[in-house]
């Protein structure tokens, strides 16, 4: 079959269109003809080394699809499913087939097109999962640092729909899209605190940081409870300043309430680019670029004419 992956550890020049086996599901696992497949930054962080890894690989984290075959302990699936969720080991998902790990899928509703549904287990669960950490009350203010990214775009919606206060900090490019979320838009650099004093008089009752280094150490003052501070973005660092990393939980019941939301209209998960299997380094490379405005997703076979729901 055809897909695309590295064949060693570097650059870009060592990403290509692959020809592979067909994978056989393994205990708890499910195989699905993909139609729709997640670009993410761990996929070129995958590729450079970040994780060890030293290849050859297919990348791809998510996917949605059709299950063609079901490992032994994959219950609750069939073959036929229409399915989306996270691949073993977050790699194998830029392929005409790919494995998801059952536990960490689900069942895809009629009415969330693939495009959007292979979106949702990295970045949206990712969102997911921090406010479920935080479980901070109806009412309380959360600080997104990053809100104008991946996860930031979820994250401020999905607490929007929890009854939270936000303000997030993104470059005045991405302003117009954080308020359209429902965030208070705050610019990045020298006197962010002041902004954020300004859009949030009451003060800051969480942050959730997707930038690290500086950025991070500066948002932190704001609290003075840190077990409130988590960040994806600079897990030493979150450590040292005595906050946290996201407990990621991966589970099936997260997706169904994710896909459940698109449905509802309640959260879009910002698919601002399709593309074909075989433009997945021109996806890449946008995405490693910090180029993409939203969500990248390669599909397999011609791109259809997508459209996100608006938000309700």
């Amino acid at each position: 079959m055809r897909a695309y992956g590295f064949t060693a550890v570097g650059g870009p020049e060592n990403q290509a269109l692959l020809d592979v086996p067909v994978p056989e599901p393994g205990p708890g696992e499910l195989r699905v003809r993909v139609r729709a497949a997640g670009v993410n930054p761990g996929d070129w962080r995958l590729r450079e080394g970040s994780y060890g890894t030293v290849g050859p690989a297919v990348l791809g984290r998510e996917v949605a699809g059709r299950v063609t075959a079901v490992g032994p302990d994959a219950a609750g699936f069939a073959v036929g499913d229409e399915v989306f969720g996270g691949c073993p080991g977050m790699v194998g998902g830029w392929a005409e087939e790919a494995l998801v790990t059952a536990s960490f899928a689900a069942h895809r509703p009629e009415g969330v097109p693939p495009e959007a549904a292979a979106a949702l287990p990295v970045a949206a669960g990712t969102a997911y999962d921090a406010l479920a950490d935080l479980a901070l009350p109806a009412g309380a203010t959360l600080l997104v640092n990053g809100a104008g990214g991946g996860v930031g775009g979820p994250v401020v919606q999905l607490a929007r729909a929890r009854g939270l206060r936000v303000v997030g900090t993104a470059s005045p490019a991405k302003h117009d899209l954080v308020a359209r979320f429902g965030a208070v838009p705050v610019a990045y650099g020298e006197g962010v605190l002041d902004r954020v004093h300004e859009a949030a008089p009451q003060g800051i009752d969480a942050v959730f940081d997707l930038v690290g280094g500086d950025a991070l150490r500066t948002v932190a003052t704001l609290l003075t409870d840190r077990s409130r501070l988590l960040s994806v973005a600079d897990k030493p660092l979150v450590a040292e300043l005595g906050g946290r990393d996201v407990a990621r939980d991966r589970s099936t019941a997260v997706l169904t309430a994710l896909a459940r939301l698109v449905a509802e209209g309640t959260l879009d998960p910002h698919v601002t680019r399709v593309l074909p299997l075989e433009q997945a380094g021109e996806a890449l490379a946008e995405v490693e670029a910090g180029h993409a405005e939203g969500k990248v997703v390669l599909v397999v076979g011609r791109p259809r004419d997508y459209r996100p729901a608006p938000i309700r």
